[in-house]
């Protein structure tokens, strides 16, 4: 067993014994993990950014540290996700990519994840929102008008109110503990990836249903037609089930919110997983027109606000005090991702990826160096952290933080960081490794790419994916924009850091 250390931290009582314990449980901190989808580094104003204000995010930021090198493990979606939860490199699978709407689930219920760490130690645990790591046992094999398993309780979750996978891919309905909500039994829904069904209309043959966005010259978002919206897959059926775009915000923030009213006299740990600000971009009309920057700056405000609904149910409660909320984002910036919604042509002088080069899908530093702030008003103060942190080491931090046991052969890549996270330790790792065709590594002043034969630059998002036949090599203190390769001035740095990546690679089991 991997054995982790009680930390007596403030208030905090971690280890409970005799007449004590009852006390002593009503104090640990609850726990919330806000995960971001597609905001970049320089999306929120709280790390300076001029062009937007995200006030409920400042607000955070101001009770705990916000973090200037954190690290998502991959440049997208399910890799990202599958990272954090489980504590594992998604690169050390080969079955962890972006996940169609029909995937079967990424994680596996034999394996133990960041929920289950907390189920085990007497928590309530949630998962609400943007799902995105498949559902049931294998692809294209689920039972969508029944109990759809394995699911979110197979993998530590108590309460699961999620949408089914993103919201460019069908099917697009809500799943409340594995079952699709509001589900008409007499129109069953049914699911493709590989052929359309009959009489079903597809947005590329009829563009003049699609009222409300269009897709982007070949994107490939011209599938299934849902609330006038052309997705990627074939859907038919469950029209009573289908979410409405502009309200999906307000739907997954509801029950996050109702999560916490529901678990606020015992602890609990909230995986609240926003779908902002992924595309098909729809804000609600509270917050269409309002940032001057089209629906992609509109729905970074409402991503803002669902900070803030948090925030004030932890308020109503008398929890703000003694509950940890860590908010991040699954990987760096995109702005044309799939959809005519003018995110181009009104950015003006915003700057989503911040001083970085790249964005989603890159292995340069704006697609994984992301948003990262942990606020814990009883044990943490104002603080902007320059230690190097990943994801991945939330859970062997929060374990630590539990004094919680990790099953031998469990969450294997994961590390304990929890001073750097709450702001003691302003180094953090010795390392990080990251994923995005290629692989890099980084230890905070230089960094190091392999080569790799992908292409260099994806024309669809207009973003520079990094790959390059030859080795690089950046020293990111002098040149955060990496636009000096030095991998031939330094091969003996070239040499150590590929090392420590090679080493990474070689164990599969720690």
């Amino acid at each position: 067993m991997k054995k982790t250390i009680a930390l007596s931290l403030g208030t905090t009582l971690l280890v409970s014994c005799g007449g004590n314990e009852k006390k002593q449980t009503e104090q640990r901190p609850n726990v919330i993990v806000i995960l971001a989808d597609d905001i970049g580094y320089g999306d929120l104003s709280c790390n300076g950014e001029p062009t937007i204000h995200t006030p409920n995010v400042e607000k955070l930021a101001s009770r705990g540290v916000r973090f200037t090198d954190a690290h998502a493990v991959a440049a997208t979606s399910t890799p990202s996700r599958y990272s954090l939860l489980t504590g594992q490199y998604a690169w050390r699978r080969n079955d962890t990519g972006i996940a169609t709407g029909d995937a079967g689930m990424v994680i596996r219920p034999e394996q133990t994840t960041i929920a289950d760490m907390f189920r085990n130690n007497g928590y309530a645990t949630g998962a609400v929102g943007k799902w995105h790591l498949g559902l049931g046992d294998k692809a294209g094999t689920q039972n969508w008008n029944g109990f759809i398993t394995p699911g979110p309780t197979d993998i530590g979750f108590d309460y699961s109110y999620i949408m089914a996978a993103t919201g460019d891919r069908v099917p697009c309905v809500y799943v409340e503990n594995q079952r699709i909500v509001n589900l008409d039994p007499n129109d069953p829904i049914e699911v493709s990836y590989k052929e359309p069904f009959p009489g079903e209309p597809l947005g590329k043959d009829h563009p003049e249903m699609l009222y409300v966005q269009k897709p982007s010259l070949n994107h490939g978002h011209n599938q299934a037609i849902v609330n006038g919206i052309s997705r990627i897959g074939y859907m038919k059926g469950g029209k009573q089930a289908l979410w409405v775009d502009e309200n999906i915000a307000d739907s997954i923030t509801h029950h996050a919110v109702e999560f916490i009213e529901n678990n606020h006299d015992k602890p609990f740990f909230l995986y609240f997983a926003t779908n902002d600000i992924h595309v098909p971009r729809v804000p609600h009309p509270r917050f269409a027109g309002k940032s001057g920057m089209g629906p992609r700056g509109d729905a970074i405000l409402e991503f803002d606000w669902s900070v803030g609904q948090i925030m004030e149910a932890l308020e109503k409660h008398g929890l703000t005090e003694n509950t940890l909320i860590i908010l991040t984002s699954d990987n760096g910036p995109v702005v044309d991702d799939g959809y005519q919604d003018q995110a181009v042509e009104l950015l003006g002088d915003h700057r989503p990826w911040g001083p970085f080069r790249g964005g989603k899908y890159s292995i340069f530093e704006a697609g994984t160096r992301i948003p990262f702030v942990v606020s814990w008003p009883a044990e943490t103060k104002q603080t902007v952290s320059s230690a190097l942190v990943s994801q991945i080491d939330l859970f062997g931090s929060l374990a630590n933080l539990l004094g919680a046991d990790i099953p031998e052969g469990a969450a294997p890549d994961t590390r304990n960081q929890l001073d750097a996270l709450l702001g003691k330790d302003l180094k953090g790792r010795d390392y990080i490794v990251e994923q995005a065709g290629s692989l890099s590594v980084s230890n905070g002043t230089w960094k190091y790419i392999t080569p790799g034969k992908g292409a260099a630059y994806n024309r669809l998002t207009n973003t520079e994916l990094g790959n390059n036949p030859e080795p690089q090599l950046y020293n990111l203190k002098e040149d955060i924009g990496e636009k000096n390769n030095l991998a031939a001035q330094y091969p003996e740095k070239v040499e150590e850091l590929k090392a420590i990546l090679e080493k990474e690679r070689s164990i599969l089991k720690r």
